[in-house]
């Protein structure tokens, strides 16, 4: 009898409308890694940020989905330095850092196509990592 895989990362995918203006603003602003450009033109990129990785993915008819909440949400070992840096850079942040029922203290900017992304630290850690309670 064999096990079952193990599921190791995710990545999440966002539409936006530039490919190379959201990996500046990616890069620039939120201290993300580009991996590079996709296509001639580009119209795909990935970017990364320590163990965090993002698709872009340049919409191909120029509609942008929005998500009813976040486009993504990232656990950081330290949310308050992190919204510290962000202000400092000026990003556009929608909401401040609050402390939520669901265990975070989180806060969410808004990117240029304005996708919410939440950086989140979990107020109590289970054995497992951010965000992996065990049943």
């Amino acid at each position: 009898m064999t096990s079952s895989p193990t599921c190791i990362r995710s990545a999440s995918v966002i539409q936006v409308s530039n490919v190379v203006d959201s990996t500046r603003f990616y890069e620039n602003k939120l201290g993300f890694k580009s991996h590079g450009l996709c296509g001639d033109p580009p119209c795909f990129s990935i970017v990364g940020r320590g163990t965090v990785t993002l698709f872009l993915d340049q919409s191909r008819d120029g509609t942008i989905p929005k998500n009813q909440c976040w486009a993504a949400y990232i656990y950081v070992d330290a949310v308050d330095t992190l919204h510290a840096e962000f202000s400092d850079k000026r990003v556009d942040i929608a909401r401040g850092i609050e402390e939520m029922l669901y265990g975070c203290r989180d806060f969410d900017v808004r990117d240029p196509d304005g996708h919410l992304i939440a950086f989140g630290q979990d107020i109590q850690p289970g054995p497992q990592g951010p965000g992996l309670y065990v049943r």
